[in-house]
């Protein structure tokens, strides 16, 4: 299909563009763009996806002009090529509140009621909520934005009340409404209430993480796409953050993440020669994959009434297979190679100094 995207520039404008533009063929028109290129344009399209809009110009008189009058200026151009093309529009929630921009989007979305009724296009106006996700400009119109953009950059945020609820909407969700709508199949727009300060609480959760290790709950949806919002926000050269290696002759054992109630996930690395282990435990258990050199797992049960026996699973980075380490049975690992033994380690808890549930036993 041959899509047309109005504001291709702006926020929404340049995640559907991203959405569309390795499916079909897509035209962008923004307030760069050249107006008599505008019919050129029109003629060899079959959906209109109209995103542009201003909302934080120098003059009002400019919401006007951007938002009413080449909202009109797009249908006459449709009509006068003796077209008719559907359209999902992008207004605004703020419709009603007697600002000059929502009046601006009021009357847009009057023009293009018009164009469906003359023409017959379906015409699909969505009364948008604040809308957050990567692309979203700080500083600028949206809070969500602005508090990702600071925390990010370890910059202050204000909150004058935190009880303050907003309604959201996720940048994904609405191209993907949008989009359902041109394949003939709309649905409802997901939205979300939440407060200013569980925004800001979220947040500092996500900034602490790097400093925790622990993983962010993002069992809830809102969470969920918050995280992925904040993560866009990380500087360029910031992207990375160190782990504290506990480095001794025999290799090293790194935590890289912990979570509230799935454990944690390290990396254990034994020289040549080396053994690492010699415990047990009770309740604690763990999952082992190594992932590079060669070596050897040995169990045996801590029941004397036993024989005896030892297990032994021979392991290697060119094999990825998982080994369960059950409770009651005392464990080591050998790097048996001739180079370093790398082996990624999950614990379903968290490592408690006070109750470390390790007991140290040769196999």
């Amino acid at each position: 299909m041959r899509v047309l995207v109005t504001g291709a520039e702006g926020f929404i404008g340049k995640n559907m563009v991203a959405h569309l533009k390795d499916i079909h063929e897509v035209f962008v028109f923004d307030t760069s763009s050249d107006i008599s290129t505008l019919t050129g344009i029109v003629r060899d399209c079959d959906f209109i996806f109209h995103l542009a809009g201003v909302n934080r110009p120098d003059n009002p008189s400019q919401f006007y002009k951007g938002n009413t009058d080449f909202t009109e200026t797009l249908v006459n151009t449709i009509e006068s090529n003796g077209l008719s093309i559907p359209i999902v529009f992008s207004s605004s929630a703020q419709v009603g509140n007697g600002s000059d921009y929502a009046k601006s989007k009021e009357e847009a979305e009057n023009i293009l009621e018009e164009y469906g009724r003359r023409t017959g296009s379906k015409v699909h106006i969505y009364r948008l909520p604040g809308v957050f996700g990567k692309w979203c400009r700080p500083n600028y119109n949206s809070v969500v934005a602005t508090f990702c953009h600071n925390i990010a950059n370890n910059l202050p945020i204000t909150i004058s009340d935190p009880d303050i609820e907003l309604t959201l909407t996720y940048i994904d969700d609405v191209i993907d409404e949008f989009i359902n709508v041109m394949s003939g199949n709309p649905s409802e727009l997901v939205t979300h209430k939440v407060t200013l300060g569980r925004i800001a609480q979220l947040l500092e959760q996500f900034r602490d993480s790097r400093i925790t290790l622990s993983v962010p709950n993002v069992s809830d949806l809102f969470s969920k796409k918050l995280h992925a919002t904040y993560l866009s926000y990380l500087p360029e050269d910031d992207f990375s953050y160190p782990l504290k290696m506990n480095v001794d002759d025999r290799g090293s054992f790194t935590e890289i993440l912990r979570t509230e109630y799935h454990g944690q996930f390290s990396v254990n690395i034994a020289k040549p020669g080396i053994v690492k282990g010699n415990h047990w435990h009770n309740t604690k258990n763990e999952k082992f994959l190594v992932v590079g050199g060669e070596g050897v797992i040995r169990f045996r049960h801590v029941d004397n009434a036993r024989d005896g026996k030892v297990i032994e699973y021979h392991v290697s980075g060119n094999k990825m297979e998982v080994l369960d380490i059950p409770p009651g049975y005392t464990h080591n690992i050998e790097n048996t190679g001739d180079v370093d033994l790398i082996t990624f380690m999950w614990c379903n808890e968290r490592f408690e100094q006070n109750k470390p549930d390790t007991i140290f036993l040769g196999v």
